[in-house]
C-alpha cells in the first residue's frame, strides 16, 4: 500500500476521533504546530523514517517533543503510529490531517499571484468571489511575480485562471504562430 493511502486511513482515524471527542479544532490546531515542527526539522523526518533505530526510541523523541504542548489524543496516536512500524509517515500523515481538515470544514486553499501585492480591501473582494463561486470558505494566499506586467493568475484546486498581461500576450503569441 503506498505510503499516501496509509497516511491518509491513519489522518482519517485520527480526524474521527477528534470528532468523537468533540476536540476537533484543538486537534487541527495541534497537528498544524507538528507539522511546523517535522517540516522545519528534516533530521528529526529522517529519524523516524529510519528502520534501524529501535521503535522504542523513536517514541521516546516524539514524546520528549510533544508531551504536554499537544493534545494527549495526539501523543497517544503517535506511540499507536510508532508502535506499527508506521513512524516514517508521521509527517505525511499531519499533513493529510490537515488537508482532510480543511475538507471535513469545506475550506479551499486557493493562490493569487500578481505583478505587485494586493490591497487588503482586493484580497477580500477576490476571496469572496471565489467563495461564491465554489461555495466553500476560501483561505486566500497572495504571492508577487513581476514578470506578469499586471493582472493576475488564480489558482484554486487543480483550476486556474490567467488574467494576466503577460498570460494574454502568450495567447496572442500561439496565435499568431498557429497561423503560420
Amino acid at each position: 500500500m503506498s505510503e499516501f493511502k496509509v497516511a491518509s486511513r491513519y489522518a482519517k482515524s485520527l480526524i474521527d476521533l477528534a470528532q468523537e471527542q468533540g476536540k476537533l479544532e484543538t486537534v487541527k490546531r495541534d497537528m498544524e504546530q507538528v507539522v511546523g515542527i517535522l517540516k522545519a526539522n528534516t533530521e528529526l523526518q529522517a529519524v523516524l523514517s529510519n528502520p534501524i533505530m529501535r521503535q522504542d526510541k523513536k517514541g521516546n523523541i516524539l514524546q520528549a517533543l510533544f508531551n504536554g504542548k499537544v493534545d494527549p489524543s495526539i501523543t497517544a496516536f503517535f506511540e499507536i503510529m510508532v508502535r506499527k512500524g508506521r513512524a516514517g509517515i508521521l509527517y505525511a500523515t499531519a499533513q493529510e490531517f490537515i488537508r482532510e481538515y480543511n475538507e471535513v470544514k469545506g475550506i479551499v486553499h486557493a493562490t493569487v499571484v500578481s505583478a505587485a501585492p494586493l490591497s487588503q480591501p482586493n484580497l477580500e473582494e477576490l476571496r469572496n468571489i471565489i467563495a461564491e463561486a465554489i461555495k466553500a470558505q476560501v483561505v486566500l494566499r497572495n504571492t508577487v511575480d513581476p514578470t506578469l506586467i499586471g493582472g493576475f493568475v488564480v489558482t484554486v484546486g487543480d483550476r486556474q485562471i490567467d488574467a494576466s498581461i503577460a498570460g494574454k500576450l502568450k495567447k496572442l503569441e500561439r496565435h499568431f504562430f498557429a497561423g503560420t
